[in-house]
């Protein structure tokens, strides 16, 4: 009779969790908003936090037919995008990193989810395609470089994705004058923070006379800035 054998199946499971490997490593998946994506090492883990972007996007076009293009900096798993892209079916967008893994896992992700004739997943950094977009999206790394961070984050997943130099600001710096031609009229960027950034980021943005909100996650941390032209 066939089945698992658990001590050939599961033991090196378990060695690995056990290093403190996170878990969606292990399992190769992780659900997001409505989605369930493909993760793997190399490419940062989506949070429950993050989907708090995808509430402030889903506020800022309640009562209309939502955005037509979308564009998410940064896109790693492709968390963000896909998510708004199946919140919205008549959306199409575009995923942009400069991770070699994390563009493949993206495109892997839309391709699963139906999605890959809707979701550009290319190569580059922050500066943008030029194009004006309805709903920018982005979780940039905003971890101070010599914060402390749980185990299974600071050993295993990329500090590409996580740090952002001495106050974890260097990235907003960059995406904040970026924005305002990226962002078509009517729309919104909504760019994930740390909890003690919404001040900070704000008037990085403000300097751009972008119009902020500042939007809080189930905990009740600030965790995402809405902004508009």
């Amino acid at each position: 009779m066939g089945g698992l054998h658990p001590h050939g199946d599961f033991e090196p499971l378990v060695a690995r969790r056990a290093s403190g490997e996170p878990l969606a490593y292990i399992t190769g998946s992780r659900a997001f908003w409505t989605i369930e994506l493909r993760v793997a090492p190399g490419v940062l883990i989506p949070r429950p936090d993050s989907e708090t972007l995808i509430e402030a996007a889903v506020a800022h076009f309640a009562g209309t037919s939502g955005p037509r293009r979308i564009l998410d900096l940064g896109t790693g798993s492709g968390a963000l995008l896909l998510a708004a892209l199946a919140e919205w079916p008549a959306a199409t967008g575009v995923g942009i990193d400069r991770s070699v893994a994390a563009l493949t896992i993206a495109r892997e992700n839309a391709a699963a989810l139906g999605m890959a004739d809707r979701a550009e997943i290319i190569a580059g950094g922050w500066s943008g395609t030029g194009e004006a977009f309805d709903l920018i999206l982005c979780n940039p790394p905003y971890i101070a470089a010599d914060e402390r961070l749980p185990r299974d984050v600071a050993d295993h997943e990329p500090h590409s994705a996580v740090f952002a130099g001495v106050d974890g600001l260097d990235d907003y710096r960059t995406l904040a004058p970026l924005l305002p031609a990226q962002l078509a009229p009517g729309g919104v960027a909504c760019l994930e923070i740390g909890s003690t950034q919404g001040l900070a980021v704000s008037a990085l943005l403000q300097a751009q006379a972008m119009v902020v909100q500042i939007r809080h996650d189930l905990a009740g941390h600030q965790r995402c800035i809405a902004a508009r032209r």
